[in-house]
């Protein structure tokens, strides 16, 4: 017997592991079973958010379906923390006879540490493991320099995994055929798995799942968004980009089906800023590049910045302060009504990303770990290689990370991305009513009016952002 085991690659389409399961060579009559691996108390060590978990488990159903339909059963196995795999795989192992194991591999250290820890206890048992590249357009590994190492710099990586991919090439593979006569699927939720630990196994009705809902959405987003990303993705209260994050994120939809879709899209794949796509492109490639760092710098899985000597910055951990930025309760209208979208629906548009990361580093001091972890804990597309670049990137201590005298100011950044207030009338509503000249900084309008639902600001904007730029200063002179 085969498996495919799945974990992060929850489709059939462009499934390079699935493929290869039901294409081994000389077996066509030869059993498949799928396999997935629910463990809820790793998953609350890893901070990942419930919405995301619910939506993970409702994709789990979905591709149960879709499996029961080319005759193969989706096995499913409650182990508590990636230290039972190793073991319970080679118990499943004996039981059902397995030949040969397949998966996409994994980026992370603790999943990489699992899986090396399941090939040695399999190969014990004569059983061939075979790890795929679906998390990637190209492989980590793939994209160097030209001594022949991995790239630390974007933009010298980008250029090379354009070339790359040219030289490469890739084809989509449709998902298998049919294998056996269908078989029935029964829900998790029929099965008792909804518990204290899982939580409500019912899906989110603002995030459906599925492999056609992902690929309805990248051709809307294509046919009526991706000439114009480049303007319009950093208006929040604008339609203006993909929201494919959380699809790609469990891998319901893979990046490959991305950059084909928007090249059969374009007629041609873009290569350079001025070609209409390549702005959305380039962000496939920035998520491919903090993938490929997250396995060139294990110690990014470990809560250690990519520049070493920036541990040393005084960070604080004030509870108070974070307590209230978590809550959009900072005084600074874009920065509060982004983080109360983030807690109300689990996504946050990734302007906002970065105008609240910056706040809670450049503004509060307050350490990087403590706002990757909160994201974690509440974002539906949380992914650790991209949540933990685009934190690096803000606080000044990652790879291409923003110059450490680069603070954005959280009243000019609202003034320019939501000029109307649009977006900060919805999710702040204390101040719908605040005319939109005194909307960005509405504290002396509220005070005219007699009105105090609304925080005064947690700092001042301007003090804070020297204080800043004073603390990366002494490092920098510290290490002359």
């Amino acid at each position: 017997m085969r498996v495919i085991w799945f974990r992060h690659d929850l489709r059939l389409a462009d499934n390079p592991a699935l493929r290869a399961c039901c294409g081994h060579p000389g077996s066509d009559n030869e059993p498949v079973t799928a396999l997935f691996i629910i463990s809820p108390t790793q998953w609350r060590q890893h901070k990942m958010a419930a919405i995301r978990q619910r939506f993970i488990l409702a994709q789990v159903d979905e591709l149960g379906r879709s499996l029961a339909a080319l005759g193969i059963p989706l096995k499913l196995l409650r182990l508590e923390t990636f230290a039972e795999v190793p073991a319970a795989l080679a118990t499943l192992s004996e039981q059902l006879g397995i030949t040969h194991l397949y998966a996409n591999q994994a980026i992370e250290l603790d999943e990489q540490r699992r899986d090396h820890a399941v090939h040695a206890s399999l190969r014990d048992l004569g059983v061939s493991c075979h790890w795929l590249n679906g998390c990637c357009v190209l492989p980590p590994g793939r994209v160097l320099t030209g001594s022949g190492e991995m790239f630390k710099v974007f933009t010298p990586f980008s250029r090379a995994w354009l070339k790359a991919l040219d030289e490469d090439g890739f084809v989509i593979h449709r998902a298998p055929a049919p294998r056996a006569e269908p078989l029935s699927w029964q829900p998790l939720a029929d099965r008792g798995w909804g518990d204290d630990a899982l939580g409500e196994l019912s899906a989110d009705p603002r995030w459906p799942v599925g492999e056609a809902t992902a690929q309805q959405r990248l051709d809307d987003f294509l046919a009526q968004a991706v000439l114009d990303y480049g303007e319009a993705r950093d208006f929040p209260a604008q339609a203006g980009t993909s929201i494919l994050s959380p699809y790609l994120a469990a891998g319901i939809i893979s990046p490959r089906q991305c950059v084909a879709a928007l090249q059969q899209r374009l007629g041609y794949r873009p290569q350079a800023k001025a070609q209409p796509g390549f702005v959305w492109l380039n962000e496939l490639i920035w998520r491919e590049f903090y993938r490929h760092l997250l396995v060139l710098v294990p110690t990014l899985s470990m809560n250690r910045p990519f520049k070493p000597e920036t541990a040393a910055l005084p960070w604080s951990w004030d509870p108070d302060a974070f307590a209230a930025w978590c809550a959009g309760r900072t005084g600074y209208p874009i920065v509060d009504a982004a983080m109360r979208c983030l807690n109300a629906t689990g996504w946050m548009h990734n302007r906002l990303r970065m105008i609240v990361a910056s706040f809670l580093t450049k503004d509060l001091h307050i350490h990087w770990r403590l706002g990757e972890d909160y994201f974690m804990s509440q974002l539906i597309d949380g992914d650790l290689a991209a949540n933990n670049g685009g934190w690096q990137w803000a606080a000044g201590t990652g790879a291409d990370a923003a110059p450490y005298f680069r603070v954005f100011n959280p009243t000019t950044q609202g003034q320019r991305f939501d000029p109307e207030g649009e977006f900060i009338r919805t999710w702040v509503t204390e101040l719908a009513d605040t005319p939109t000249a005194y909307l960005h900084q509405p504290h002396d309008w509220l005070r005219l009016k007699g009105r105090h639902d609304y925080p005064a600001p947690m700092v001042d904007h301007a003090v804070a952002r020297v204080a800043a730029i004073e603390m990366f200063r002494a490092l920098e002179k510290s290490h002359e």
